[in-house]
């Protein structure tokens, strides 16, 4: 069985729907950033961490990653243009959805205070909202990322997304909206939230 070492509305969240999805059994340890729980799988202090037969996976993204090739389910297979377009689209959104949000929560409350910069956040909101622009014109038929099938992509974007609402960044697209209202409506989606609530 799986464990899953990390917070609720966390990046940790990205893990626990990846299992749901992939119905797959896991134990969860709530632990905060930085602490000694946390510290001991991650010298960073970050989270999520996965414990796979006693070893350590860091970082959410290689975390889902591993998942989905291991069950073979929400990716393509590697060396496939398929797979190419999604693992452009995961680059994507961590690099240009996720990089302002982290941004602005770092000079909000997870810097020093002597080290935030809080004027930083409308450039952040403005580079968020074009990104957002971009992503509006990647968007395919589907009802995916990716079109028929859902990937990992998914899982990404939709959290970055609930961060985005959190931090009240504007979604300035009525059909990226559109997207994350019919990804959030998933059974395996709501099954996470009550679990992460729990």
């Amino acid at each position: 069985m799986y464990k899953v070492i990390g917070y609720p509305r966390t990046r940790t969240f990205r893990v626990i729907w990846t299992l749901v999805e992939l119905d797959q059994p896991f134990d969860w340890q709530p632990e905060l950033p930085h602490s000694e729980a946390v510290t001991a799988v991650n010298p960073s202090g970050k989270v999520p961490a996965l414990i796979v037969d006693g070893e350590p996976i860091r970082d959410s993204v290689a975390i889902i990653t591993y998942l989905a090739d291991k069950h073979g389910a929400l990716t393509f297979p590697a060396g496939t243009i398929e797979r190419a377009r999604q693992d452009s689209l995961s680059q994507f959104v961590v690099d240009e959805i996720e990089g302002p949000l982290w941004a602005a929560s770092r000079h909000s409350f997870l810097l020093p205070k002597e080290r935030r910069l809080p004027e930083l956040k409308e450039t952040l909101r403005w580079e968020f909202a074009r990104s957002i622009g971009v992503l509006e014109q990647r968007l395919g038929d589907g009802p995916f990322l990716c079109g028929e099938t859902m990937t990992i992509a998914d899982i990404l974007l939709t959290h970055c997304l609930n961060w985005a609402e959190r931090a009240r960044f504007e979604v300035p697209s009525d059909a990226v909206r559109a997207y994350w209202d019919r990804v959030r409506a998933r059974a395996e989606y709501q099954r996470a939230l009550e679990i992460e609530a729990a």
